[in-house]
């Protein structure tokens, strides 16, 4: 899936970040749909065999159904909820970083956005980065994924590729798409992969 960087001794090794947006939720959202799940089932099988140590995902229910569907393939991976990879608005940018042919369209979306998403959401979004970016210490590679939301996908690739911060806005995922982000010592992050489907093509 990504190319295999070894590092010795006991400073930082390559972290594979694997993210993949939930499946297709019911439309009251309380969990997933039928097709949500076969989504999900295709996730997994695409991903066994990959040596990933650990499956994050987001607190609401058609988060942690995607990712446990997921589990079911990955061997030895443990399936662990996590509020930072959860669904928020990872920052509201003002006027003036916003390109003027866009701004309004942008910030009438914002709006839409509650009180509480302005109190929490910025602060969940740099603990998100704190916790899946950047290689990983000792000698040992990592392999993890985030099952989560459109928001923090677009927020996590943005910063890979040290966009400005308003930049979030319009990367769009779709549900079980894969994007891969890897963290190598000494090295510019990589996307390797952003917003695959090929794994659905059958559906």
């Amino acid at each position: 899936m990504t190319a295999t960087t070894k590092t010795t001794g006991t400073g930082t090794a390559t972290r594979h970040l694997y993210l993949v947006r939930h499946g297709e939720a019911l439309p009251d959202e309380s969990g997933l749909s039928e097709k949500g799940r076969r989504q999900a089932e295709l996730v997994g099988r695409r991903l066994a065999g990959v040596p990933l140590s650990v499956v994050h995902h987001g607190p609401l229910a058609r988060a942690e159904q995607t990712a446990r569907v997921i589990g079911e393939h990955l061997e030895g991976a443990v399936v662990r909820a996590d509020e930072v990879a959860g669904d928020y608005v990872p920052y509201f940018p003002g006027r003036e970083e916003l390109p003027a042919d866009c701004a309004d369209h942008l910030l009438d979306f914002l709006s839409q956005s509650t009180a509480e998403d302005r109190q929490h959401g910025p602060g969940l979004a740099q603990r998100a980065l704190e916790r899946f970016t950047g290689p990983v210490a000792g000698g040992e590679e990592r392999h993890e994924l985030v099952v989560t939301h459109n928001f923090l996908i677009g927020w996590l690739v943005r910063d890979a590729l040290d966009a400005p911060a308003w930049r979030w806005l319009g990367l769009n995922h779709g549900n079980a798409a894969l994007t891969v982000i890897r963290y190598a010592p000494g090295r510019p992050s990589s996307v390797v992969m952003f917003n695959d489907m090929s794994h659905l093509r059958h559906l």
